[in-house]
């Protein structure tokens, strides 16, 4: 039986960092945000039994099942708002709880290719993102080449494929983006399911956990933990369990599938990478293997990444008990990650407090034009 024709709004599909979205400008969005989920989970292929998201722009994995929406600044810091909703693939789930950070390198070449923002000459921009899901200002510069952001240059991040365009993003005052304290639970570290843990809001809420302390190599990759018999369940429970302790669920069934998110960490050796080259040991501080929407990450979420930052500073944290005690780079700390590695910068006030994270990454516009669903 014949219905209808499809539906259709402006759109455009960018990289940002490892991951990619499907970007909208917020003018073009139905006013009443109860209208905005059924036609995210129509345009990503949510949800499908298969998680394949063949029928959407999804790609069946969480870092490729996500939406941003760029509309006019509600900051007086900023020149723009920008919000994050992260997909389920198998259910009907829009998650507005978090930030993508890798997606936030996106935002500001999308302003502005869309012409959000103006730029009047060619070279390098600054454009100043207010993130409605933290409450946090990010400045992400990049050049600018015959009035577009430029996608050409010589700067790599690991995890994809080629060169591009250096985008650099600098979180400013990223401890508290939800909770309002870099440690909720008032505590370095805490016992969770019988296991130590540091709970930290910088970024992201996220729960780190000493690889050793869950009896699994620290250097695991993602198909391996998918193969496991039960790090994922024992990830989740503690995940849970740190929701709850800190304050970001009044109990385990209603913790958010997005936050806190969860890392395990260990000491820097060598080890085999995904695409089956070797890292070695002395070019990074930490291994981390980080989760994201239940699913083991292929890289680490960004926001992860800051969160680690601010951990590796705390005397006492499960991260500082596994960096190294002499940094590859003294700007920042160096991650290894099963794609290759990330070095986050950071900034940190007398008093110990993190002022400022920064992240380089690149972007690139996909397509534009309109997006369709049933």
């Amino acid at each position: 039986m014949f219905t209808k024709k499809q539906n259709r709004l402006p759109a455009a599909y960018y990289r940002g960092g490892t991951s990619r979205a499907v970007i909208f400008r917020q003018q073009d969005l139905p006013e009443d945000r109860n209208e905005w989920e059924p036609i995210f989970c129509g345009i990503i292929g949510s949800p499908d039994n298969n998680g394949r998201q063949l029928d959407g722009l999804g790609g069946g994995i969480s870092s490729l099942s996500k939406i941003c929406v760029v509309g006019r600044s509600s900051h007086p810091d900023a020149d723009l708002d920008y919000t994050f909703a992260a997909i389920g693939v198998r259910n009907w789930d829009v998650d507005y709880s978090s930030n993508c950070g890798n997606m936030t390198s996106a935002i500001g070449p999308f302003a502005i290719d869309t012409g959000m923002i103006e730029s009047k000459n060619d070279g390098e921009i600054t454009v100043r993102i207010h993130n409605t899901n933290t409450g946090k200002i990010i400045h992400s510069t990049f050049p600018v080449a015959d009035g577009e952001a430029a996608a050409n240059g010589s700067f790599a991040i690991d995890g994809v494929a080629g060169t591009a365009a250096k985008i650099e993003l600098a979180f400013i005052n990223p401890a508290g983006s939800k909770t309002g304290k870099l440690l909720p639970t008032g505590h370095v570290t805490d016992v969770l399911d019988g296991v130590e843990a540091t709970c930290i809001d910088a970024g992201n809420p996220c729960v780190f956990i000493k690889a050793a302390d869950v009896e699994v190599n620290g250097t695991i990759l993602p198909d391996e933990v998918d193969s496991h018999p039960t790090i994922l369940s024992k990830l989740d429970s503690i995940r849970r369990k740190a929701s709850v302790a800190m304050g970001l669920s009044k109990d385990e069934e209603s913790a958010s599938g997005s936050i806190p998110k969860i890392a395990i960490v260990s000491p820097p050796k060598s080890h085999k990478l995904l695409s089956g080259q070797v890292i070695e040991g002395n070019t990074i501080d930490l291994v981390v293997r980080a989760l994201s929407v239940g699913q083991p990450h292929k890289a680490v979420p960004i926001t992860v990444a800051m969160a680690i930052a601010a951990a590796a500073n705390l005397a006492g944290s499960t991260v500082h008990a596994s960096v190294s005690s002499s940094r590859v780079d003294p700007d920042g700390i160096t991650l290894g990650h099963s794609s290759g590695n990330i070095m986050v910068g950071s900034k940190f006030d007398r008093q110990g407090t993190l002022t400022q994270a920064t992240v380089f990454r690149t972007a690139r516009r996909l397509m534009d034009g309109y997006v369709y669903w049933k």
